[in-house]
């Protein structure tokens, strides 16, 4: 078949589209902080669009449903960019599962778990608080749940393969501990609750899961 002739490629505006990334952001920002102060049915679009400074049509062609712009809120507070690559599949936590070191991968979790849930634990605390009363808020917090609870199961069979976890302990009781210790929901209580500094709550998991997790030097 011959190659079709003078096929026109469409063309896209680098300055248009950093425009609507910079558009995007500030809804983003305006989304997020009306959905952690009111909550997730207490959010209208309305009050996102004057927040944001654009207009409703503007936000209703970017997000047609308050879900998808709450996904989209969340989605890109866990993984810090736009970039559709999933957070277990991204270089950084691959790295972490292949790390030699067992401390070393334990503390390159913990500063992966604190960044993302300085950046999103907020919201994922939103679905969490709302998956009772809305269908689409408890399957964000189920996908996310199993999501994170595999990136922590594919560490603890590492460790446990290289053995390193503590003498009695398997790998799924490890990935459990993993999953409680560095959830977000002790981050909520430790750094929201209790107004522990960001600092302390990193030291505390790291030292706390190193103990639980690996075995004696």
């Amino acid at each position: 078949m011959p190659e079709p002739v003078n096929q026109k490629r469409p063309y896209r505006s680098p300055k248009r589209a950093e425009a609507a990334a910079t558009t995007r952001a500030r809804i983003r920002e305006a989304a997020t902080g009306l959905f952690t102060e009111k909550g997730y049915t207490g959010t209208r679009m309305k009050e996102v669009a004057a927040l944001a400074g654009v207009g409703e049509r503007t936000l209703y062609d970017a997000f047609p449903t308050k879900a998808a712009l709450f996904g989209h809120t969340l989605g890109v507070a866990i993984a810090g960019d736009e970039e559709p690559v999933a957070v277990p599949e991204r270089p950084e936590t691959l790295a972490i599962r292949d790390e030699p070191d067992p401390e070393r991968a334990i503390g390159r979790t913990v500063d992966q778990t604190t960044d993302l849930l300085e950046r999103a634990g907020d919201l994922i605390m939103v679905t969490v608080e709302a998956a009772g009363a809305d269908p689409d808020m408890r399957a964000s917090a189920d996908a996310g749940a199993e999501a994170t609870y595999g990136v922590h199961l594919a560490l603890a069979t590492a460790l446990e393969e290289r053995g390193a976890l503590r003498p009695g302990l398997d790998a799924r009781t490890a990935a459990d501990t993993l999953y409680a210790l560095a959830s977000p929901h002790m981050h909520q209580l430790l750094r929201r609750h209790r107004s522990w500094t960001r600092d302390a709550y990193q030291a505390w998991l790291r030292r706390v899961l190193i103990t639980e997790l690996l075995r004696p030097h």
